[in-house]
């Protein structure tokens, strides 16, 4: 009987392990409800503000779609503007990698399933 190891790799640091494959790294950072149907909605709309971006994603409370963005921006795939008025105006537009993933999410929309 055959038995397969698992890999395991650990980082040097000891803290999150190591991914050998970048599409995995992707993947994990576009893990999570709704992420990818923000970057689609920000690459339909090039950069909007929250309220225009929490009217075209349906049935996302403002809670999520801010943490969301968060999370997206902390990940490099989305940028943040705030002007400093009253109320603060906030624009949220996708980065050149962000953009990247876009363009991917449309071909993908073009797989019939």
């Amino acid at each position: 009987m055959e038995t397969t190891q698992e890999k395991t790799f650990v980082s040097s640091d000891g803290g999150e392990p190591e991914i050998p494959c970048a599409a995995d790294t992707l993947l994990r950072k576009l893990w999570g409800q709704w992420k990818t149907h923000v970057i689609y909605v920000l690459g339909e709309q090039q950069a909007c503000r929250f309220g225009v971006l929490r009217r075209r994603i349906t049935g996302i409370s403002p809670k999520v779609l801010t943490t969301r963005l968060r999370e997206l921006e902390a990940d490099g795939l989305v940028w943040r503007e705030q002007e400093n008025s009253i109320p603060p105006k906030v624009t949220y537009g996708l980065t050149e990698t962000g953009l990247a993933v876009h363009a991917v999410l449309k071909d993908i929309e073009k797989i019939k399933v």
